[in-house]
């Protein structure tokens, strides 16, 4: 599965990634979706509706003191946010998100927002709390983990009774935090606020943020492990989503033998987030083709989906070049969306053994090649938790990983022809090219897009190449007759259709802008330094990643700089 699975896609010309958000009826803005949202009522924060179904349905651990232990038979804890902000201020935000919530865009404007947001005044309404979770980590069970740095005020709810959890990334210790001081530096903040939205707006499902506050205090971190810890700027990102469950939600309790909370979580997940999975029933699940076992399991089919929903998740990431970084299971969201931004990045230089984890080396377990399946190596971990339960047998854990690297094929199958403006996939043609990337280093967006620009309509001659010259600038004569031959089968390939057409559709799922990480870095330096233009100039640039933008692409689509290849920009660690 590993080769053919590498590279798979799940671009759509209506933009990627909607389905999944329908699926788990998690909703999504009025401009995405076609919603006309001018009539509707725009809320005050103090007008916000609240539900809380995840603190009256689920136990909590009885605990008012907020200090670090293990936490046992619960599934979170009720902590308020500690850190004691000195001076904070809005310096980014997104409209969008606001949209979701129905939050009139005024609110950005109060001159409280800064200091809720950064959690030194109460959210009117609220109940927060921090959830307990585990995970393995590089492939270990790490035990207990939890939000260490983070803490939910709440889910609110729209007139459409969408469900909006929203959290504090930063804003200070929970019972989670073993020894680190639960509070969140500017870097890693601009870099969580900046790829929330990029990716939405890729069309690949994500959690999403609000806003972005810092908070006027430093916070001492060691950025590369190497002793030499310094002050930096602090910062809270207010994070948006469904529900922030994950793998890692389940397996913390079949670890320690709880069968009845795995079971009592997983039917909270259905009632909330799985609400269109039929009635047992209605339920049938033909696991087995050859003798026609059928499963009438709701957990079985829930498994289904998530494994499915992920499947389709990481074959996005392949199809943009996104490399997440640290896929633990505690990263990993059952609703298939992209969950906790550490270091993580888009591909430049085509290097399948890319990641952008200095963590992760020797080893690079979670290389951009890897993906695939790392992501069925989780979905394994997450079935067999369920099956320690009692929630699932054996053979409906073998369907469910069946259905993810099946899912996995078509999508492949079908995104990589829609990426290469083809009618049909061709496997010899794709592998190729995927050869030739990996050899001279191709940038990856950078590629896509000149390739829409090429005449097909004639034979293929070094004149072809002239609309790839900005990406393969000083290639050997060799390499341009190997590029030519490859071209020559693409020609042969793209029979029947018009150059025209094909540009056309290549540049509706082919992203021109991609949140590359030395642009992320220009951002924090000037940040760092009291600038926030270029955050907020990014934000906007992101939010059309298909689109041409003549006049940012000399900054913004150029390739990388000779600077964009140093430590602590293309590679970064854990710290934050």
């Amino acid at each position: 599965m590993a080769e053919d699975c590498l590279h798979a896609l799940r671009l759509s010309e209506e933009r990627p990634g909607t389905e999944s958000y329908s699926s788990q009826k998690s909703g999504s803005d009025g401009e995405d979706r076609g919603v006309t949202t001018k009539n509707k009522k725009k809320n005050t924060l103090e007008e916000l509706r609240w539900d809380h179904s995840f603190v009256r349905e689920l136990p909590s651990d009885g605990t008012s003191p907020n200090f670090v232990r293990q936490v046992m038979k619960a599934c979170y804890s009720r902590v308020s946010p500690s850190a004691k902000v000195k001076d904070p201020k809005l310096v980014a935000w997104s409209d969008s998100v606001a949209e979701l919530l129905e939050l009139d865009p005024a609110e950005f404007k109060r001159e409280d927002f800064p200091l809720i947001f950064s959690g030194g005044k109460e959210l009117q309404g609220s109940e927060c709390y921090a959830q307990c979770y585990g995970g393995h980590q590089f492939g270990v069970w790490a035990g207990q983990l939890g939000d260490g740095r983070a803490i939910t005020l709440g889910e609110a709810l729209n007139s459409k009774n969408e469900r909006w959890e929203l959290q504090l990334k930063g804003a200070g210790k929970t019972p989670y935090s073993r020894m680190a001081d639960g509070l969140a530096v500017l870097r890693s903040s601009v870099r969580e606020f900046l790829c929330s939205e990029a990716m939405h707006h890729l069309g690949i499902p994500t959690t999403r943020a609000l806003c972005l506050v810092t908070t006027g205090d430093d916070v001492l971190r060691d950025m590369f492990y190497d002793g030499n810890a310094k002050m930096e700027p602090g910062a809270v990102v207010c994070r948006v989503a469904p529900s922030f469950l994950r793998f890692g939600s389940y397996q913390i309790h079949a670890a320690r033998e709880d069968s009845k909370l795995v079971r009592l979580l997983a039917d909270y997940t259905l009632k909330y987030h799985f609400p269109d999975l039929p009635d047992e029933e209605e339920l049938e699940i033909k696991i087995n083709e050859q003798d026609g076992q059928i499963s009438k399991n709701k957990y079985a089919a829930w498994f289904v989906k998530v494994a499915e929903s992920t499947s389709c998740l990481v074959a996005m990431w392949q199809a943009v070049g996104f490399t997440h970084g640290v896929l633990n299971t505690d990263n990993m969201s059952v609703l298939g969306l992209t969950i906790d931004y550490g270091p993580f990045g888009f591909l430049d230089a085509f290097d399948p053994k890319y990641t952008p984890n200095t963590t992760d080396l020797p080893g690079r377990r979670y290389c951009f090649a890897n993906q695939p399946d790392i992501g069925l190596w989780n979905i394994l971990q997450f079935g067999n938790t369920l099956m320690a339960a009692g929630l699932l047998t054996q053979e409906e854990l073998q369907y469910g990983l069946n259905r993810y690297a099946d899912t996995f094929m078509v999508h492949y199958q079908q995104n990589m022809t829609k990426k290469l403006g083809l009618k049909e996939y061709n496997k010899d043609l794709t592998s190729k090219l995927l050869s030739n990337l990996a050899f001279d280093k191709v940038d990856y967006t950078n590629f896509f897009r000149a390739l829409a620009s090429v005449n097909l309509t004639e034979p293929i001659t070094e004149d072809t190449l002239v609309p790839l010259k900005s990406v393969l600038p000083d290639i050997s004569k060799e390499r341009k007759k190997t590029w030519m031959d490859w071209l020559s089968l693409y020609r042969e390939k793209a029979e029947g259709i018009s150059d025209e057409s094909r540009k056309a559709a290549m540049n509706k799922v082919n992203p021109k802008y991609v949140l590359r990480n030395y642009l992320c870095q220009s951002a924090i330096d000037a940040a760092e330094a009291g600038d926030f233009s270029e955050v907020r100039q990014l934000l906007e640039v992101m939010k059309r990643p298909f689109d041409e933008q003549p006049e940012v692409e000399k900054k913004y689509a150029r390739l990388p700089p000779t600077w964009a290849y140093r430590p602590g920009v293309c590679m970064l660690s854990c710290s934050s």
